[in-house]
């Protein structure tokens, strides 16, 4: 049982599992869903147009929570890092580190409705944007520091005192502005704060705070670390965070899902989500992370909505698109899963048509200049308010 655990918490498992899923779609044998090949031309070709217009000369960044801090032509980064030039370059990318944690755990769908307006700009934002920069907002204000004398970091104590009533000024949250699984985002951050105090080896015993992970990841004098390592630190120290999961011998799978035709089905997507986002700030401490095409993509509904609005994906049973889904029903676990194997194909088409490598041109840049962006183009062309295809009950922490 404790290798089937260890495998199921590996990118591997996410790959493979994926691919018995769309091996049986292929052979039209799920449930819910129909693979069309010949629909992978024109999916490739219409994310291909998006990511050389999103990147013309190619210069694509990575697909993480740093994207949404730079929306509406405002770097914000800066503003925090006037704030701490003081601090050593490692103690900066520790306050990097805790920023990015704390946003992309209440990156979670905020729902259709939900929206933040933000005061030193004037903009109003929704949905991923809108989450990133209320995180922001309320990491500049101390949100998730429990030392008035260090607003700028996420600690233990800070984090476990996060309650919905905590967090709904800082998102703005009324009854007429209602945000999605406010209390399970809270939970997530509290629950982390208790991981954070209780880890001493990951995250110091005087004091622990979430940005000593960079302790634990890259010991001083470390110049290589492979992206699955940071993943493997993620899954091992923060799984305990993950509610109402399957549980194997006492262990917390996560992202993990059961389907009646392959068996365990793991996505991850949160925790592959922040991986990605903790890659870039190590570049301050001279550390080049390798292997990063090992990680998978990430099984989420713009991605999906991708596939499923330009027909690569269809449903046998049209009407469940006017259903609302549980994240544990098989026909999102199917959704989620062949999302992941299509994926792999549209990358591979695209390095092909760009005669790039995946060296070159690795899945987190092409889920950021084409697949993503792709999935919420052709959203808001099909559906005036820009919904996903399937509507997906939600509590904060999957999505």
């Amino acid at each position: 049982m404790s290798n089937l655990i260890a495998y199921l918490q590996t990118p591997a498992a996410i790959r493979a599992q994926a691919e018995q899923m769309f091996q049986l779609a292929q052979q039209d044998q799920l449930k819910h869903f129909r693979y069309h090949p010949e629909a992978i031309a024109t999916v490739t070709a219409y994310v291909l147009a998006n990511l050389r217009s999103n990147y013309p000369g190619l210069d694509v960044p990575f697909h993480s929570r740093w994207r949404h801090f730079e929306v509406g032509g405002c770097d914000r980064l800066v503003q925090l890092q006037t704030l701490i030039p003081h601090l050593s370059p490692r103690d900066r990318v520790k306050t990097l580190y805790e920023l990015a944690i704390a946003s992309v755990l209440l990156d979670a769908g905020a729902g259709p409705s939900w929206q933040y307006q933000e005061a030193d700009t004037g903009q109003t934002w929704q949905r991923s944007e809108g989450l990133a920069i209320a995180s922001f907002r309320m990491f500049m204000a101390g949100g998730f520091s429990s030392d008035p004398e260090h607003p700028y970091q996420a600690d233990a104590v800070g984090l476990q005192a996060i309650t919905p009533e905590h967090l709904a000024p800082h998102f703005q949250v009324t009854e007429n502005n209602n945000l999605v699984g406010i209390q399970g985002r809270s939970q997530l951050l509290r629950t982390l704060g208790h991981i954070v105090a209780t880890t001493p080896d990951v995250f110091g015993s005087k004091a622990p705070r979430l940005g000593n992970l960079v302790d634990y990841l890259v010991p001083v004098g470390i110049q290589t670390l492979p992206a699955p390592h940071i993943f493997a630190a993620i899954i091992t120290h923060f799984g305990r965070i993950w509610p109402g999961r399957l549980v194997l011998d006492g262990v917390n799978l996560g992202d993990v899902w059961s389907h009646s035709q392959v068996g365990y089905v793991p996505f991850h997507k949160l925790s592959q989500w922040l991986t990605y986002s903790l890659i870039e700030p190590l570049a301050h401490l001279g550390v080049k992370v390798t292997d990063l095409d090992q990680l998978t993509g990430l099984a989420e509904y713009r991605n999906g909505g991708l596939c499923l609005d330009l027909g690569l994906l269809s449903l046998k049973d049209p009407d469940q698109a006017a259903r609302t889904h549980r994240p544990d029903s098989e026909l999102i676990v199917e959704w989620r899963s062949l999302t992941l194997a299509c994926l792999d194909r549209i990358a591979a088409g695209i390095r092909t048509q760009l005669n790039q490598s995946a060296q070159e041109l690795p899945l987190v840049k092409i889920l950021q200049g084409g697949t993503w962006a792709a999935g919420r183009k052709i959203a808001a062309e099909l559906r005036i308010d820009g919904r996903p295809p399937l509507l997906i009950e939600s509590d904060g922490t999957v999505f």
